[in-house]
């Protein structure tokens, strides 16, 4: 149980370094910059990259009323193929704008929006740059070899063995057991 808890602070210590403290900030234009690895991802549970290396540029605009957050991220994760499960470093890149308003309570309904109360005093970015990255990656993870005939791997000579050999060259010749049963459909 010690353990689990020790885990746990760690992630959170690791979420906690995408707090922006705004309140001692000057109006204006302010940049900052992070280096995504994945202990990132961990933190939030999710498993599903080998290695992450992503820079993470933030603008961070401050007015009297309100701010506005532009996230701008690229870089690669080593994931997984889907076809021969072979590992490769897919680019992404992804872009977010965020407007901070100022309520009586905290409100994220908006995906554009987000709503502090009054007295807050920080922003945590974490899950806005979590959720840009996720959805970066295309959801279909195919290796670049395979597309340009490159790739060797043991699973893509079984899957050209496996293939079929004898393709149909007349789509109009039918099996005689379906016409039967097509007749069935226009009699009525």
């Amino acid at each position: 149980m010690w353990a689990i808890s020790v885990n746990l602070s760690v992630y959170e210590m690791k979420q906690k370094e995408f707090n922006i403290p705004f309140s001692g900030l000057k109006q204006g234009k302010h940049n900052f910059n992070y280096q995504i690895e994945n202990t990132f991802f961990d933190s939030f549970g999710y498993d599903e990259f080998n290695a992450t290396d992503i820079n993470l540029d933030v603008v961070l605009n401050k007015t009297s009323t309100m701010m506005e957050v532009d996230l701008e991220a690229s870089g690669t994760v080593n994931v997984d193929c889907d076809i021969t499960s072979e590992p490769y470093d897919q680019a992404v890149s992804g872009d977010l704008h965020l407007i901070v308003k100022f309520g009586e309570e905290y409100n994220d309904e908006n995906d554009e929006i987000l709503i502090l109360p009054h007295n807050e005093h920080q922003l945590n970015i974490a899950q806005y740059v979590y959720e840009m990255l996720v959805l970066a990656v295309p959801q279909k993870r195919i290796h670049p070899g395979i597309e340009d005939g490159t790739l060797e791997s043991e699973v893509l000579d079984r899957l050209k063995e496996l293939q079929p050999k004898e393709k149909r060259l007349d789509k109009k010749e039918s099996d005689p057991r379906w016409d039967e049963l097509k007749k069935l459909l226009t009699d009525k």
